[in-house]
């Protein structure tokens, strides 16, 4: 499908819109001054999305651990 990523040059919103015969507006406020903007390609492998899930078990980690630090400090400030 031919998906582009688009700046409307009039609001400023970035999106990105599905091009067949029509040109496309802006959702934000429906101009149709519009720039093409260089789009990026996603890869998909086995390693990218290990990669990934390690990345989010991390940060998953370390808000767990923050957040048992805060409520552990909330239970010592509480029974003074």
């Amino acid at each position: 499908m031919p998906l582009y990523d688009f700046h409307c040059l009039d609001c400023g919103e970035k999106f990105e819109a599905l091009v067949l015969k029509t040109a496309p507006a802006c959702p934000s406020c429906q101009s149709a001054r519009l720039e093409q903007q260089i789009s990026t390609f996603a890869v998909s492998s086995e390693s990218t999305r290990e990669s990934n899930l390690s990345g989010a078990k991390r940060k998953h980690a370390k808000v767990h651990r923050d957040y048992t630090n805060d409520m552990r400090n909330a239970e010592k400030n509480h029974h003074h």
